[in-house]
């Protein structure tokens, strides 16, 4: 997991970066792991899941609740539990 400067963290917050195969047969076999990108001055608001393999990017903001599993651009506002994108701006 790696986190840019100024990042800000809500409480309650799960950076999740391993996983299990989908096949039922595989799961207990291996984890497989992914890293998780937190680039500078992005904020994540209380209760984010952020999953495997993600980058959030510079300025972000991450609304509570949310569920990220995908990339977020940077500046770019996302909320819900598909993390949807809502709002983007310059910086």
């Amino acid at each position: 997991i790696r986190l840019g400067d100024g990042v800000l963290i809500g409480p309650k917050t799960n950076l999740i970066s391993s996983d299990h195969p989908l096949p039922a047969s595989e799961r207990s076999a291996f984890i497989t792991r992914a890293p998780i990108t937190i680039e500078a001055n992005a904020w994540l608001g209380a209760a984010v899941t952020v999953l495997p393999g993600v980058t959030i990017g510079r300025g972000a903001v991450v609304g509570a609740g949310a569920v990220v599993t995908k990339d977020v651009p940077a500046n770019t506002l996302v909320t819900g539990t598909a993390a949807f994108a809502r709002k983007r701006w310059d910086d």
